[in-house]
């Protein structure tokens, strides 16, 4: 039940940001549509930690998301320096990275973090390891470092 509380809370949140309409009218069809949204996800049982996960709180919003938007971007700059580079020097390779956070959600946000950032992408996740495939060695140097793993273990401490 905590879950499906969540997910009205975040539903009703993204609705009224996107929306912006507060007429009668509007406010019966944004109701519906949420009420609706919510039967549907309870019936086919997909309301739980995974889909609304509000264990780690709103700590991933404030400390975690601002820095990986900060990596995204430094990322974009790094890749768009070697594609427009003359010799291009694309040093591609596969690494392994060690994934520390010990919940199932803590390492699906790892691979999915690490794909969000340009030039580096998961290729395959396997008990505590995850396969990168890196534009360049700089690339997978950052995903070695560990930072993002301390991060993401650090939301999952509560």
């Amino acid at each position: 039940m905590k879950y499906s509380f969540t997910l009205l809370i975040a539903l009703c949140g993204i609705w009224f940001l996107w929306s912006g309409h507060f007429e009668p009218f509007m406010l019966f069809l944004a109701a519906f549509s949420i009420g609706l949204s919510l039967l549907i996800s309870r019936r086919m049982r997909i309301v739980d930690e995974e889909g609304a996960p509000m264990q780690m709180g709103v700590r991933p919003f404030t400390q975690f998301a601002p820095w990986l938007a900060k990596e995204i971007v430094v990322s974009n700059i790094e890749v768009a320096k070697i594609i427009l580079s003359k010799k291009m020097p694309i040093k591609r390779n596969l690494v392994t990275v060690p994934a520390g956070p010990k919940s199932t959600l803590g390492k699906v946000i790892l691979a999915n973090s690490i794909t969000l950032t340009p030039g580096t992408v998961s290729v395959k996740m396997e008990g505590d390891e995850i396969l990168v495939h890196a534009l360049s060695f700089e690339g997978a140097a950052d995903d070695l470092s560990g930072d993002m793993d301390r991060r993401i273990q650090a939301l999952e401490k509560q």
